[in-house]
Formats: structure tokens, C-alpha cells, sequence
């Protein structure tokens, strides 16, 4: 471990601009907290990871008169193909932070809901009636993520409370008796750096390099999503996201600008299709989901093919964690992550920085240096977060257990689910609440789970041949136990500390 000093580091640029660590802007007294960010390195909070959850989390805390540090590796535009689509209650957590407008200027789409095809039979999910607001609908964005991230970090550098820095952190530095963390330590040009804050906030990622050091849980992956970005595709229902379910596992499409539209194909792990001998990605791709999709996107599907350009992501579940860590939280898609089938990540985050903005507000917490207040109140906030985040993480596991079924339990379950749907009125704006962030009861979850298995029982006996009644019934025994399979395991992650 580093002896660190209270001295200032040196100067990574002899033209220092306004964001440059050296750089202690004109007509600031020697002492105050800007000359102390960009002289010392000093602040109330240093935030690692410029993404979603940072770049909130650094606004909120700087709007609150905090001094605030955020370290990024790259500030260039992020290209990936998930955080793409934001639910309704996510827009309402980013105008609760004064962050709404980083939606204006990006080309985003507006997203009125979902469309579930189901071997070729659609049902409309619209997302349920306004209750404050009679005649109304809340609405989703979808968007280019790296335009909405480069956005976000437009607001943050115009902060006075804030310094953005790129440099990457390489390790937390800790009180050697105590194990408060201190701040962290990173690479600037090839040199060494240092930063320090009362309270350190990890939010780096869905690959963070802090996670093993700091919780016992790791991420589960069992499929990736491969992405493609289709042109002037002519969706069956615009403005809406569509599931499409089939033999295999879902297939996400949303559009995310004028012209373009993201396709997301779920690869399970082994999947013999998607094998060299097969032809690859690209030959489970070619012979088993373009022919599954709806005609009208084939011809731009096959063309994005053609081009070749193919991206993935592993598809990851992290149970939340608390955290008990003196000076440090780790936050984010470092502490928590679901599927991002019904993407769910980004309004888990904004909402997660609503709620730790009040718990830190300077009112409850008047020095973040007071570690035992701040482990405290996230005690408080791993368990307030539960109405919202726990339904968003259980259903996101439900559904992906649902509508990637790989066995006639859940196959049954799948296509009770599809049904459910086709009834509208409350078994559409129930589920479709839950998964816009809008209800957050995880009651009402836990009702539409098990309504959906008990009409998935339903359709089978009463379906069947009278002369196979019997089967169908013991098979219902089979469909009830795998739904609890499916929805306890998830339940019981949540409610662990």
C-alpha cells in the first residue's frame, strides 16, 4: 500500500483546461474545494465510472453544494448495444435529478410500450393509463446509448462542483488500521495519480475490477446478446418494443433513431445452432432467426447481416448487495445487474440516485466523512430500493426463464403468458406496470406470476382430449412446481442481506 501525502500531484498538462486536474481556476481562494480538486485532488465525494449510475450520481451530489471528483477511463463516446431503451419510470427519475433534457438533441424515439409476437400471433402491451393525468400514457425513450452518455457528461462538466477527469483508477487506497477507504489511485498519460474523498463511490461497471475485492457474489451468465443495427426497418407496430417469441429464445427490437433500429438476439450458452460446424453466430443468425422474424423486418435484418457488423454483451444477474465498507459504496451494474430483457438497468439506476441523493442530502448527512452515518443510511437504502429494484430484477429473470423456455413446464408457462396478455385490461397494465417502473409493489408481481401459471394450468386440461385429461393434470402438478422454481430463487436474492 502507498504512503499518500497531502500534497498536490503534479500537472498532467502544461495548458491546463478547466477539467484538468492541475488547473485551479482563476479568482478561487487557495483553500476552497475547487482549488482543492484541481490542486489536491481533494473532494467530498471522488465517483469511478462516468456512466449511467456516475455521471447521475456525481450531478446530484454537486447540485447538493458537495465538491465532487469523477474519473473516467475514456471520455470518448461509449459504443454498445444495451442501455438503449429507458422505461417511463426511468424518465421520471431523470427529470426528478433535472436531467431530462439530456434526451433533446439525440435522436430518441419515443416508446409507447411493447408488442409480443408469439409464433407470428401479436398482442399490443401499451403501457397503462396515466392515473394522476385521466387520458394520458407515460412514455419511454430508446436511444444511441453513447449519444445519451456523452449527454450526461456534457451536464456534468458544466457543474461548477464538478471535475471530470480521464484517467484510469487502478485501486482503492486505504487507512492501513482502519480499512476506510481513502480515495483511489490511477494511471494519467502513464503516470501515476491520486485522488481522495470522504466517501468513494465505485460505479464502473457490469465489468468491474473492484466486485471480487469488495462482495462475496459474482455475475451469473448463461446467454449473450448478439446486436445488430437495422436501417429503415418498417417495424409491425412503431413506437413500441417487440419481443419475439418462437422455438428458440427471444428476439428484442426497438428503434433507437430515425433510421436505425437495434435488434437483440438471445444466444443461451451451448446453443448447437450458433456452433462452428453450424456456421457460427452468423449461421444461427441466418437459418434459425430470420426466418422466425416478422417479413416486414427480414430484408433489413439480412442486409445488417450482410454488413457484418455484429456485437455482443453477456446477458448477467447479480443479486444486490449492502454495503458495509467504511469511505467506499459500490453501486451500479458493479453491485447489481438482471437481464437486460426487459430493460429494466437504466431506470434502476436513475431511481437508484433519486433515493441516494436524499439519504446523502447534506440535511441527513452533514459530513460524508462520518462513516458510520453513511453505512447506516445505505443500510436504509438497500432496503428502500426494494420496491422498485426488486421487481424490476425478479421480473426481468421471470420473463427471460418464460420466454427463453427450453422445457414443457416452461413452455406451458410461456404460452399461459402470451394468453394472459391477450385478455388486456389489468393483465396487461399490471405486468406492463411493473415492468415500465410505474408500479412498485412487488405484491403485484408475485399475483401476476402465479395468475399466469394458474391459466397456464387452465389451457392445458381444458384444452386437452378428454382421454388425456388425467396426464394433463398430473402435467399441471409439473407447471405449478416449475413456476415456483422459477419465481422463489429470485425472490430469495432479493430479501438476503
Amino acid at each position: 500500500m502507498p504512503l499518500i501525502l497531502d500534497s498536490p500531484s503534479p500537472s498532467p498538462s502544461p495548458s491546463p483546461t478547466r477539467s484538468d486536474p492541475g488547473f485551479a481556476p482563476a479568482g478561487f481562494a487557495p483553500d476552497s474545494p475547487a482549488a482543492r480538486r484541481h490542486l489536491h485532488h481533494e473532494a467530498d465525494v471522488v465517483v469511478v465510472g462516468a456512466g449511467v449510475f456516475g455521471t447521475a450520481i456525481a450531478f446530484a451530489l454537486a447540485r447538493q453544494n458537495r465538491s465532487v471528483i469523477l474519473l473516467e477511463r475514456s471520455l470518448k463516446e461509449p459504443d454498445r448495444i444495451v442501455g438503449e431503451l429507458l422505461q417511463p419510470g426511468g424518465v421520471e427519475a431523470l427529470e426528478k435529478l433535472g436531467l431530462k433534457d439530456c434526451l433533446e438533441g439525440i435522436d430518441a424515439v419515443v416508446v409507447k410500450g411493447y408488442e409480443v409476437i408469439y409464433y407470428g400471433e401479436e398482442v399490443e402491451i401499451p403501457y397503462p393509463e396515466n392515473a394522476t393525468r385521466k387520458g394520458t400514457r407515460p412514455e419511454g425513450r430508446s436511444f444511441h446509448h453513447g449519444r445519451f452518455i456523452g449527454k450526461l457528461r456534457e451536464r456534468a462538466m458544466m457543474e461548477e462542483n464538478i471535475m471530470v477527469v480521464e484517467t484510469t483508477v487502478t485501486g482503492t487506497i486505504k487507512n492501513g488500521w482502519t480499512g476506510q477507504v481513502l480515495g483511489v489511485e490511477s494511471v494519467t498519460k502513464e503516470e501515476k495519480d491520486y485522488y481522495f474523498g470522504k466517501l468513494t463511490i465505485i460505479a464502473d461497471g457490469y465489468a468491474s475490477k473492484f466486485r471480487k475485492e469488495y462482495i462475496s457474489q459474482q455475475p451469473v451468465s448463461k446467454s449473450k446478446f448478439w446486436g445488430l443495427e437495422l436501417i429503415d426497418a418498417d417495424l409491425p407496430l412503431p413506437l413500441h418494443g417487440h419481443v419475439v417469441l418462437g422455438d428458440g429464445a427471444p428476439v428484442l427490437l426497438y428503434q433507437i433513431g430515425t433510421h436505425e433500429t437495434r435488434c437483440l438476439v438471445d444466444v443461451p450458452e451451448g446453443t448447437q445452432s450458433a456452433s462452428v460446424a453450424n456456421g457460427g453466430i452468423k449461421g444461427h443468425l441466418k437459418n434459425v432467426v430470420l426466418p422466425s422474424l416478422p417479413r416486414c423486418v427480414q430484408s433489413s435484418f439480412e442486409a445488417a447481416l450482410e454488413n457484418g457488423k455484429l456485437k455482443s454483451m453477456p446477458n448477467s444477474f447479480l443479486p444486490p448487495s449492502t454495503n458495509k465498507v467504511p469511505g467506499m459504496v459500490l453501486l451500479g451494474d458493479a453491485m447489481n445487474m438482471r437481464h437486460p430483457l426487459t430493460g429494466g438497468g437504466m431506470t434502476v439506476a436513475f431511481n437508484d440516485v433519486v433515493l441516494l441523493r436524499d439519504l446523502l442530502s447534506p440535511e441527513k448527512v452533514s459530513d460524508l466523512g462520518d462513516t458510520k452515518m453513511v453505512i447506516k443510511q445505505m443500510s436504509t437504502f438497500h432496503w428502500k430500493r426494494k420496491n422498485l429494484t426488486s421487481v424490476i430484477n425478479i421480473l426481468a429473470q421471470a420473463l427471460y426463464s418464460l420466454f427463453a423456455a427450453n422445457d414443457p413446464q416452461l413452455k406451458a408457462l410461456q404460452f399461459g403468458c402470451f394468453r394472459y396478455f391477450q385478455r388486456g385490461g389489468q393483465c396487461v397494465d399490471g405486468p406492463v406496470g411493473l415492468l415500465a417502473g410505474i408500479i412498485r409493489q412487488p405484491f403485484v408481481l408475485f399475483y401476476h406470476f402465479f395468475a399466469v401459471a394458474l391459466l397456464s394450468i387452465w389451457l392445458l386440461v381444458f384444452e386437452s382430449p378428454l382421454y388425456k385429461i388425467p396426464l394433463a393434470l398430473f402435467s399441471s402438478i409439473g407447471i405449478f412446481w416449475k413456476a415456483c422454481q422459477v419465481l422463489f430463487p429470485f425472490i430469495s436474492s432479493e430479501v438476503k442481506v
